[in-house]
């Protein structure tokens, strides 16, 4: 069983799923832009929705992590009540991860030792993106 995460943005979707397909080494993602969908009879697409991204998806450490750009005229509100949590048996992984997430970001706390995890670390990320990042080297057992 797995939980899913779908992230929206505001027109840089794009860029935000070529950036983490890069930070964590997947596979580049395969984009489905609006002008890409089937027409519908019923609704003419607006010119600026054509090249914004419908959906895309990375698996990343074996998580589902879907993408799109909101329609235009929606509502977007940056980062509104999302946090990812990668937690990894890959200690260099981890380190790498929060290191290359943090540039153009902001730290919130440090890579350090918790009672949890012997390294733990959250940040917000250059797109507003906040994410969580835990060691796992058995003391979570949750």
């Amino acid at each position: 069983m797995s939980i899913d995460v779908y992230l929206n943005f505001n027109g840089n979707c794009r860029e935000a799923a070529e950036f983490y397909a890069e930070v964590f080494g997947t596979e580049r993602p395969q984009i489905m832009t609006f002008g890409e969908t089937p027409p519908d009879p019923n609704f003419t697409l607006p010119e600026e929705a054509k090249d914004l991204v419908m959906h895309t998806r990375l698996i990343i450490e074996g998580s589902n992590v879907m993408f799109s750009d909101v329609f235009p005229g929606m509502p977007f509100v940056e980062g509104n009540n999302i946090s990812l949590a990668v937690v990894s048996k890959n200690m260099d992984n981890v380190k790498s991860y929060f290191h290359k997430l943090q540039e153009g970001g902001k730290v919130v706390m440090e890579l350090q030792e918790t009672f949890w995890s012997s390294c733990y670390g959250s940040l917000k990320d250059k797109f507003g993106i906040d994410w969580q990042f835990n060691y796992d080297d058995g003391r979570m057992n949750m």
